[in-house]
C-alpha cells in the first residue's frame, strides 16, 4: 500500500512537471483567450477565417490571405510590399508566442479584414489553425 501511494505521488508529478515542459507562450496566450470565454480550440473554424473573405471590412483587404497569401506556410506582402514572414508556426516558430504582439495584430487585421474586433473563441481557433500548419 505504501509503495502504491508514492508510485502515485511520483507519477504524478512526473505529469505535472511534462505538462509544464510542454506548456509555453503560445499554450499561455490561449489560456487567456479561454479565460475571456472562448471554448475549446477548432481549427477548422480558424482554417475558414483565414481563406474567407469579408465584405464588413476595408474594401482593400477582403481577407488575410490579401496580404498573406493563400499558403499560410508561405510568406505574404504588405499592401506597401513590405515581406510578411509565414504565418506557419512551423515556419515561423516564434509566431503567436508574444502577447503584445498577438493583441496588436488581431486588433488591427480583425479590424481591418472583419470591420471588428475578433472574440476570443475567433482568437483561439485561428492560433489553432496556425498551429497546424
Amino acid at each position: 500500500m505504501k509503495n502504491a501511494k508514492l508510485f502515485l505521488i511520483a507519477a504524478s508529478i512526473i505529469v505535472a512537471l511534462t505538462a509544464s515542459a510542454e506548456a509555453g507562450p503560445r499554450e499561455d496566450i490561449i489560456a487567456g483567450f479561454t479565460a475571456e470565454g472562448a471554448g475549446a480550440p477548432n481549427p477548422d473554424n480558424g482554417k475558414m477565417m483565414f481563406n474567407k473573405n469579408y465584405a464588413s471590412g476595408k474594401p482593400d483587404t477582403p481577407g488575410c490571405t490579401t496580404c498573406h497569401g493563400s499558403n499560410p506556410s508561405q510568406g505574404g506582402e504588405t499592401r506597401t510590399g513590405k515581406p510578411i514572414d509565414p504565418m506557419a508556426v512551423s515556419k515561423t516558430p516564434d509566431r503567436f508566442t508574444d502577447k503584445a504582439k498577438v493583441d496588436k495584430w488581431f486588433l488591427r487585421n480583425c479590424q481591418g479584414v472583419i470591420g471588428r474586433e475578433c472574440t476570443a473563441q475567433e482568437k483561439v481557433d485561428f492560433i489553432s489553425f496556425m498551429m497546424t500548419q
